[in-house]
Formats: structure tokens, sequence, C-alpha cells
């Protein structure tokens, strides 16, 4: 944003609302930026980019339907809350995609500046309740968070292979990278893991993930 505008800002709410409704309403409004932010990977049901709206909604229900393959117990409704609040600060902060270098440089910083302007939009005791959230996430410490980590790394991962490589074909992909981001699901859960090495496997055979070592050509 080139302001701290925010969108209500536009359209005051009516005089007489309570203090407390309308700062959790002023909140609301604002995260309606979310569905204007683009991430990379392309979506499998259109030909267009996935915004992180869209993205967030996609694991809360990855969580929901998946939670079984956990290698430890998790807490669903917990980890969905994780899901839905990790890439609130991206309103403020944008997208970085994991394949561009350069827009991965300086991200922790601008989240965390984004996250100290955007939470305290609501009342205090739901703005420390959404930032421990959102910290929890980043951290990935608990068995939710890492559950969690582990959808934003498969979703992605899910919509690439649909899509015939999606973000396998940007320059920063190679076969390490793409395997780093599939450590992120074997750490929270072996089942997942295998899923994710075969379509890795699988994309590095068809061409759509390109191999680290120079001259050696995919499989066929």
């Amino acid at each position: 944003m080139e302001n701290n505008a925010l969108i209500v800002d536009s359209s005051p709410f009516p005089p007489g609302l309570d203090e407390r409704l309308a700062a959790q309403l002023t909140f609301i409004a604002e995260v309606d930026r979310l569905k204007t932010v683009l991430r990379a990977s392309p979506l499998a049901a259109a030909d267009r980019r996935e915004n992180d709206a869209e993205h967030s909604w996609h694991l809360a229900l990855m969580v929901m339907l998946l939670a079984e393959y956990a290698d430890e117990p998790i807490d669903v409704g917990h980890t969905m809350k994780l899901v839905i609040v990790h890439d609130l600060v991206e309103v403020y902060a944008g997208d970085s995609p994991v394949f561009d270098p350069a827009a991965v440089q300086g991200q922790r910083e601008r989240e965390a500046a984004a996250a100290g302007r955007l939470f305290p939009l609501l009342p205090e005791d739901q703005a420390r309740t959404v930032r421990e959230l959102w910290e929890e996430f980043e951290a990935g410490t608990t068995p939710e968070a890492r559950f969690g980590r582990a959808m934003d790394r498969l979703e992605p991962m899910l919509l690439n292979w649909l899509n015939r490589g999606g973000t396998w074909q940007m320059p920063g992909a190679t076969e390490g990278t793409v395997r780093a981001r599939e450590a992120g699901v074997v750490t929270a859960s072996a089942s997942l893991g295998k899923a994710a090495e075969l379509l890795v496997e699988h994309g590095l055979r068809n061409g759509w993930i390109r191999r680290d070592m120079e001259g050696v050509q995919p499989s066929s």
C-alpha cells in the first residue's frame, strides 16, 4: 500500500456502532485485501493464478480432510485457525514466491512490520490471540504448526502437478529447491511425504522439474 488508509476510511461505519464490533469489522474489511494478493501458483480449475484467500481456504480444507495422516495427534480446529491466519500479513507485505530469490529477501522484516500494523486493528485481546497464532505457525514448533506448514508445502505441489509444472518452471526451481519444499511435508507426515515424493519423482521424469546437475536429462 502507498499510504496508511484503511478500506473503511472510504466507507466509514455509521455512528452508534459498538466500539469493539467496529474494530472487528474494520479488521475483517481490511483483510478483504487478501483476495487481491496473487500467488505464483496457478489454479487447477481456471487459467489464472491463485490468490492468498483461496490458498488459505484450501489449506483449511486440507487440514480437515488430511488430519488422519499427521504423525502426531493434532487439534484440527486449532490447526485450521493457524492456516487461516498464516498469510494475513501479506495484505501489506505481499506474497514472496519461494522460487524467486529476490522476492524472499527481507521477507521476514516485511511480514513482521505488516503484523505490527494489521493485528492491532482488532480489540486488544483478539489482536494478541491472532498474533500468537501467526507466530506459532511461523515458528513451526507445535504439532499443529508443523502440520499446517506441511499443508502449505503440499498444496502448491499439488497445483504444480495438476498444471504439468506450474511454479516448478520458475528459474529458481530445481530438483534441490523443490525437494527442500517436499521436506516440509515429511516433517509432519510420513504418508503425505511419500505422496509428495511421488509427485516430485514423476515431475522429474516428465521434465517438469529441472535436475540440479547439468547434463542430466529427465528420464522418459
